[in-house]
């Protein structure tokens, strides 16, 4: 049963009707719904057989705190892309009075994944971290495959590098990301990151805003893992 907002939404903006089906994530996983009853404030279903879930993106992606719309759109589109988990990150260029107001809105961004996350029919809801800095990220982060999102990098790019990647070595553990803020890495942080064994990569010759990297980053390492899982499995599906 939907009450109150969820429920108005089903019923003004998609005008549900009795007989309709949807899928509903229940709990941990996604089941046919039919609804039963419509009314301003609740929609009731009854729940049938359980049907496949998007999976989760093995990927974490530390991304740079910028203004609030921009970052918000980027929580919600990562959401749909399936990624596991999002750590807004402060970097030294990131604006000052938006590091100063970012842990009071954590609550709000994980209410934006959360309904994206059932938008997108995710059976999780990938983790929404409060803030870090940049040196805390690169301590806390396991030696697992690091990747750096640079403009700096001219010759290796994100596909290329995950490509160099040997496909049973790529699904022992969870891949990080860090995509840095307006103005871009300082040079002491390319340093920490480098010296801590992140791989700098580039989305091309381009310079794109934070969140158009961040998701643009989600989707190529999204086709890259649906390509190694049609390998290793042969077939064209799970195996």
């Amino acid at each position: 049963m939907l009450l109150d907002a969820q429920a108005a939404h089903l019923a003004r903006v998609l005008r549900a009707q009795v007989g309709q089906e949807f899928d509903i994530v229940a709990g941990n996983t996604v089941r046919r719904g039919v609804v039963e009853r419509v009314a301003v404030d609740v929609v009731a279903f009854s729940l049938h057989e359980e049907v496949e879930a998007a999976d989760s993106l093995p990927l974490v992606v530390a991304l740079s705190i910028v203004r609030f719309e921009r970052m918000e759109w980027a929580i919600e589109k990562l959401t749909e892309l399936g990624v596991a988990r999002i750590i807004p990150l402060v970097a030294q260029r990131s604006e000052k009075h938006l590091v100063q107001a970012a842990a009071k809105r954590s609550e709000r961004w994980r209410k934006i994944a959360r309904e994206s996350a059932q938008q997108s029919r995710r059976s999780t809801i990938p983790e929404i971290c409060g803030p870090i800095s940049v040196p805390q990220c690169i301590a806390e982060m396991p030696d697992a495959l690091r990747l750096l999102l640079s403009e700096q990098e001219r010759t290796q790019s994100l596909w290329e590098s995950l490509m160099t990647i040997e496909a049973q070595a790529s699904r022992m553990g969870t891949i990080y990301a860090a995509i840095g803020p307006e103005g871009g890495w300082t040079p002491t942080e390319l340093s920490s990151f480098a010296e801590s064994g992140w791989r700098s990569v580039s989305l091309g010759p381009h310079i794109l805003r934070t969140e158009t990297a961040a998701i643009t980053m989600a989707g190529v390492v999204s086709a890259w893992w649906m390509s190694e899982e049609v390998r290793i499995c042969g077939l064209t599906g799970r195996g």
